[in-house]
């Protein structure tokens, strides 16, 4: 087994995925546009993706280790592939929802069997939680990309072209099929996690056991706060710039990759500097330039009035510096996994990772229905600012989970 290519392939598998996943902010705004969908309808887009990824997460997690980590992983390629090719053929917001439906179920099989195949190849908490955060670098990359490739087509579009936002699928489509073949081809040795006598419902069941650990339940409270201010931001920022900052479509959509770059470069810089700092000093210090970069930020926002911009450089100041929020939300989820998955053993990892989809799916969806919410019935800013409280009970909850895990000692029942 070669751990190099074990490690590219699943840099592409999260590339991928980290496209489809993200792109339902693109998606809620271009409803909205195209359909006459109102913002309140269109935040379920949120649900359908987060909460089936919660749903089949609770169901399929504990079968990954049988069914095995690689064969998850292709069977989720296929699915999406699939999705994104009926979202093409048969446009309309129904299919919308089917084809995040779709990507929940492949969310869930591929972060599963990722995060359970880094277990593998890594030796030592340091290892794990730098290969984590490269991991999930390489997933906000891939949302990076995925603004830039959805903005293209959408500019194409608003300027009477041949294309179609929804020719954006072909190309995802294609990536889909690039990252089977790069997985198909790749050896995985996975028989230092396979059991003789495996039971699904003991795998459940041992799942749900983890819950009685008191660290545990602070965790899965953590992660779904983290999830829940990412989402609400990451999600509804393409209609934030359209709506508060009237920017138009294409270029709502092209500068929250600047949002997904300072996410990315958060991320694998924290894999850095956790290497030198406590990931509790670190995870401290992100939150607290969070909730200063807000309060000093949104302000900006208001009252400002329609304009003709055309590009990058008329937009306002405030689109360019609310996405840095990124930089200080970046090292947190998978430093926060990490400290989770390396106290466990390597054989509950993988039911570990299925508290931690279910719980950040819930999260997510959360946050986007309660910001779009907000959104409709009040303005942007102040769905903005509401941020700022999951923020700050996520501080707290991470002083309580910290001295919790310092004095963690996994025992079988």
């Amino acid at each position: 087994m070669s751990k190099l290519k074990v490690k590219l392939s699943l840099f592409i598998n999260f590339f991928v995925i980290g496209i489809l996943l993200n792109s339902v902010g693109i998606v809620i705004l271009q409803v909205i546009d195209h359909y006459s969908v109102s913002k309140e309808a269109a935040s379920i887009l949120e649900a359908f993706k987060d909460l089936s990824i919660a749903i089949f997460s609770f169901l399929l997690a504990s079968s990954v280790p049988k069914f095995g980590y690689k064969r998850s992983m292709l069977f989720a390629l296929i699915i999406v592939t699939a999705a994104t090719l009926g979202m093409r053929f048969f446009d309309g917001f129904l299919m919308s929802k089917l084809m995040f439906a779709s990507i929940g179920l492949s969310f869930a099989l591929i972060k599963v069997s990722a995060y359970s195949t880094v277990g593998i190849i890594t030796e030592g908490a340091d290892e794990h939680a730098s290969l984590m955060s490269y991991l999930e670098g390489i997933f906000m990359i891939g949302v990076l990309s995925g603004y830039w490739i959805f903005g293209f087509f959408i500019e194409i579009e608003s300027k009477g072209g041949v294309f179609s936002w929804l020719d954006t699928y072909w190309v995802l489509a294609g990536l889909c099929i690039i990252a089977f073949l790069i997985l198909f081809t790749t050896k995985l040795d996975e028989s230092s996690v396979k059991k003789k006598g495996f039971n699904t419902l003991h795998e459940f069941l041992d799942m749900l056991a983890l819950i009685r650990f008191p660290l545990i339940i602070l965790f899965v409270i953590s992660a779904f706060f983290y999830v829940l201010i990412e989402q609400s931001i990451q999600t509804w920022l393409p209609t934030f710039n359209a709506q508060v900052l009237y920017l138009p479509s294409s270029i709502s959509v092209q500068i929250v990759s600047i949002l997904a770059g300072a996410i990315a470069i958060g991320r694998i810089g924290g894999g850095w500097i956790i290497k030198k700092l406590s990931w509790m000093t670190v995870l401290t210090g992100c939150l607290i330039g969070s909730i200063v970069l807000i309060l000093l930020v949104i302000p900006l926002t208001i009252d400002l009035a329609p304009s003709s911009i055309e590009g990058w450089l008329s937009a306002p100041l405030a689109a360019f510096l609310l996405p840095l929020i990124g930089l200080f939300l970046g090292p947190i989820y998978p430093a926060l996994s990490s400290s989770i998955l390396s106290v466990l053993p390597k054989n509950k990892q993988s039911a570990m990772t299925g508290l931690i989809v279910i719980f950040s799916a819930l999260g997510g969806t959360t946050g986007s229905v309660i910001t779009g919410t907000l959104f409709g019935m009040f303005d942007g800013q102040t769905a903005f600012y509401f941020s700022i409280l999951p923020m700050v009970l996520l501080l707290i909850t991470l002083l309580f989970y910290n001295r919790k895990r310092k004095t963690f000692v996994f025992k079988e029942i």
